[in-house]
């Protein structure tokens, strides 16, 4: 009987420290690694090496190897906001808690270099409306630099992603050296030369069909410094 009740109490001991163990085990914090450079890539990925594009909610461990002086590595999403300076090349690790959402990481410099992963069920995303229609009547501007980004505003600063055909009055800020713009619709082309004009100049851009204006950097169009707005009747 006694042996029996040494027995009982040893594998009850046992059975206690599996347990323990297993807890401690399921506390652990996930790793994830990202990376940016050398070249014009930026990846986060799990410890198998795959993509990450869905997780649980949680806190999280983030590795990040930044391998490029002339980019950054940028986490942001629902109550998190880290990032790498794009002149700093080395190893970095984050502790980050993610909630339901939408997560984004890009580099600073060349924002259309990224990614994104959704963590838990985020709620839907209203559906955008339809975005405004410009006319003749309203000045555009078209800005390139200094960084390697391009945008096509009105002058009130909105974004114009759909015009009327009609002659605009469009004013063209050159803000770099290594920068131009240069823009094309059916039936026009036109762009700042030489490249190392720097300055801004007013043109009349008749849009007679209906189709697609394209505004770029020559030089930089390539890592995403370029954009489009429709044309409509």
């Amino acid at each position: 009987m006694k042996r029996t009740a040494a027995l009982a109490v040893v594998l009850a001991s046992a059975a206690l420290l599996v347990g323990a163990s297993g807890a401690a085990g399921s506390s652990q914090t996930t790793t994830l690694f990202g990376t940016v450079g050398p070249e014009f890539s930026i990846f986060l990925a799990d410890a198998q090496g795959n993509r990450v594009t869905k997780l649980d909610p949680g806190t999280y461990e983030i590795e990040v190897e930044d391998l490029s002086d002339f980019h950054s590595f940028h986490l942001e999403g629902p109550g998190v906001d880290e990032r790498t300076q794009v002149e700093f090349t080395g190893k970095v690790k984050w502790t980050v808690t993610f909630k339901d959402g939408k997560y984004v990481y890009h580099c600073d410099p060349h924002p259309s270099l990224g990614g994104s992963f959704v963590v838990g069920n985020p709620q839907p995303a209203t559906p955008p409306s339809a975005p405004a229609v410009v006319t003749p009547k309203t000045r555009l501007v078209v800005t390139a630099g200094p960084s390697e980004v391009i945008t096509l505003k009105t002058a009130a600063g909105k974004a114009v992603k759909r015009l009327k055909r009609g002659t605009y009055t469009v004013t063209v800020r050159d803000r770099s050296r290594i920068h131009n713009v240069h823009l094309t619709a059916p039936g026009y082309n036109r762009k700042t030369a030489p490249l190392t004009f720097v300055g801004t100049q007013t043109w009349k851009v008749k849009l007679a069909r209906v189709g697609t204006l394209r505004y770029r950097c020559d030089p930089h169009a390539i890592v995403g410094m370029k954009g489009s707005a429709k044309i409509v009747a």
